[in-house]
């Protein structure tokens, strides 16, 4: 007799708007091996630049994929949610690049019946896919050995291409809300009963990002969001640390740069 399917257990997601370029070398990050416990959807936003022509052009490496109109980046988030197969779902954007099939297989081999998150380190690349250093390395979030909801009082941190969720637990992303992947992530790891660190980086990052084109809505929204959860004075008092810990880390790597 021959064996059966198997059940998928992960499913990565790609959100994309008008973002032709980048959208190619993401899908053939996500199938450069054959992994069919890997499920693969790509949500487009309705964009008008080609991106629907690189989405067709591949079609037989993606399992899902939609294209129309949405109301921004977290509602067609939550597409991807509502569509996924897995028992896990991996959000990889376009632009962003899985480092490789053996970072693939720690995470599959990751999957068990009590573990509900599976979190890792992401390599930052600029437009020229050079890259800059982890995000451990450059930024004053430094990846946690243990991971729970009370680690995101100082802020994101882990990236959000490095946090993968049992679907079963996940909510629906809050829309018009810059800082919402926090949140998110919060309220995953609130429910969880168990989070594994993998090691190895997950994935190539690309800088930027709307929260960072929108900055300014974007440390407001995480401020009330991080309030909530945390209460107002030691927000505060949370946040006075988070800027004097940012000074003091830009002033060190300008000095590291000089010499």
């Amino acid at each position: 007799m021959e064996p059966g399917p198997q059940p998928c257990k992960l499913t990565v997601i790609t959100v994309v708007f008008n973002a032709a370029e980048l959208l190619e070398p993401t899908i053939a990050s996500v199938r450069k091996t054959d992994f069919p416990q890997v499920e693969y959807i790509v949500i487009d936003g309705g964009s008008v630049d080609g991106t629907l022509d690189v989405i067709q052009d591949n079609a037989d490496k993606i399992d899902t994929w939609v294209s129309d109109r949405d109301k921004g980046l977290y509602d067609a988030m939550n597409k991807g949610l509502n569509m996924a197969n897995g028992q896990f779902v991996w959000f990889v954007n376009a632009g962003d690049i899985i480092s490789s099939a053996d970072i693939i297989q720690k995470i599959l081999a990751a999957i068990n019946d009590d573990t509900d998150i599976i979190y890792g380190e992401v390599m930052i690349i600029d437009a020229e896919g050079k890259e800059l250093g982890t995000r451990s390395e450059l930024t004053t979030q430094k990846l946690p050995e243990g991971l729970n909801w009370k680690s995101f009082r100082y802020g994101m941190r882990v990236s959000h291409q490095g946090f993968i969720v049992r679907k079963s637990i996940a909510p629906q992303y809050e829309l018009n809300n810059l800082s919402a992947d926090i949140e998110w992530c919060i309220r995953c790891l609130q429910k969880s009963r168990k989070n594994v660190l993998v090691p190895g980086i997950f994935v190539h990052y690309l800088k930027g990002g709307i929260s960072k084109k929108k900055w300014k809505k974007s440390i407001m929204d995480r401020y009330k969001i991080l309030a909530k959860y945390y209460g107002f004075f030691p927000n505060l008092c949370a946040h006075i640390g988070i800027m004097t810990r940012a000074v003091f880390h830009k002033i060190l790597r300008i000095n590291k740069i000089s010499y």
